[in-house]
Formats: C-alpha cells, structure tokens, sequence
C-alpha cells in the first residue's frame, strides 16, 4: 500500500487547481503532494519555490504561469488556454498555485473557464498566507482575550490601486483583527484610510515577508509609523500586514525565527 493509495485518483485529461501553501513545503496538504507526484504537466504562479517544484515527478514539465507586478507576466486567458490544452491532450494538469486557489487569487476564473470548455477538474484547497504567516510570526490570528472576528482584504486592487469597493469606516468598527494581502505598494494609504475611519494610530501593525521560510521577516511598527518603517527597511514580496491587538502577542510567541 502506498502513501496515497487512499487520495482521489489523478484521472488523466483533469486539471487539479492546487493551493500550495505559502511557502514551507512541510505545509502542502497530501493532496497537493500527490499531485505533485503525479501530475503530466505543471503550471505554477510565481510565488511558488523551488523546494515545492523539486517535489514534482521527474520529467515532467514546469511551465512558470506566474504575474509579477510591473513586468511582463502570463496572461490570465492564455493560462486558462494552456489548462484546457494540456487536458484536452489526455494529461494530467497540476495548476500549482500560491496559498489557497479561491483567496485573492484567480482561481474562479481558471475554474469557470474550464468549466465553459467542458473540462473536468478538482479544487485542492492550500494553507493560505493569511493563517500561516500569522503564525509563523507568532501572531494568532484570534484570542479570546482580544477578538472574536477577523476580516481579510486585499490591499491591492485589479486596477492595480486600493481597493474603490471598501467602506472604511464600517470596516474598522466591524473587527479588532484586519489582515491584509497584497498591501505593501498601498501601506501608507491603507493606513491614513484606517486612521481617518477612526482605528487608533498607536494601533500595532505586522509587516511579514516571505513567511513560513527561512527568508521570513517581519517589521513590528503601528498605524502612523508602520508606511514609514517599511520605507526605510523595504522587504520583498510577497508581504502580507495585520492590523490589531494580536499583534502584541508576538514579543511572547515567537517561535520561528532566531
């Protein structure tokens, strides 16, 4: 009996949206690994590593799929095009994806466009970053101590700017916990809009970069200093910010980093 004799079969002619995680191989639920294992093609965003792809069946084909903002990046209709190409040609398609497929991604549009060329695929959902970054900062993402709610947002819009369909000042009286996705380009304006709405300026903020790996940072700040300091200590993407109490729990928890 093998590892994955009890997964769903990888029928060949499918396509498996697959969440890879944020980063850490260790997180890739067995399903993604057994895509991975698996799999006749492989089309993976950029924020994929090398780790994960080295867990990939030798041989088998990598097609880098990944948008980088401000350089030339896949086109999400020839994305699209590929999956349903590759399927249509008898194999077994791993769409490889960074986090969760269906949080701040495109992972809907993937899936309708299959599903409008008659392709049969399944959602292997990921850990997403949103969770995890958390808590490899040591950051939980709820006490009972301080909330009983959290929203996630993008900060980072598909115009490319601060999202036009938030209203702010519900926003920041709805709960303690904001974490943001994609902020980093917009932090300063994010924050001014938070402060405007009524959320304090000595509020803590979590700046992380590259969690879960051994490149993870993170900058501790708050809402009038958090645009300031990741000027002046610029981290590289993927970034992701969290607003809030919980915050304050990482001096404590830490586990990760050194």
């Amino acid at each position: 009996m093998t590892d994955f004799d009890h997964l769903p079969e990888f029928v060949p002619g499918t396509v498996w949206l697959t969440g890879a995680g944020p980063g850490d191989p260790a997180l890739l639920t067995l399903a993604a690994s057994h895509g991975l294992a698996t799999a006749d093609v492989i089309i993976y965003d950029a924020l994929i590593s090398a780790e994960i792809l080295a867990l990939a069946r030798p041989g088998v084909p990598l097609e880098d799929a990944g948008k980088r903002g401000g350089r030339p990046s896949a086109k999400q209709r020839d994305i699209s095009e590929s999956l349903i190409h590759h399927a249509r040609a008898g194999r077994r398609v791993l769409r490889l994806k960074g986090g969760d497929p269906f949080v701040f991604g495109r992972g809907a549009d993937e899936c309708l466009a299959l599903a409008e060329a008659k392709v049969p695929f399944r959602v292997v959902p990921g850990v997403t970053a949103g969770i995890a970054a958390l808590s490899y900062a040591g950051i939980p993402a709820t006490s009972r101590d301080t909330n009983s709610a959290i929203c996630f947002l993008t900060g980072h819009a598909a115009s490319g700017q601060v999202p036009d369909d938030i209203d702010w000042a519900a926003l920041s009286q709805a709960t303690p916990v904001l974490v943001f996705y994609m902020a980093s380009t917009h932090l300063k304006e994010i924050a001014e809009r938070l402060m405007t709405a009524g959320r304090p300026a000595g509020e803590p903020v979590a700046i992380i970069s590259d969690a879960t790996t051994p490149r993870q940072k993170v900058i501790i700040a708050d809402l009038a200093t958090c645009a300031a300091e990741f000027a002046a200590n610029p981290l590289p993407p993927p970034v992701l910010v969290a607003v809030g109490p919980v915050v304050r729990f990482r001096e404590a928890l830490n586990w990760f980093e050194p």
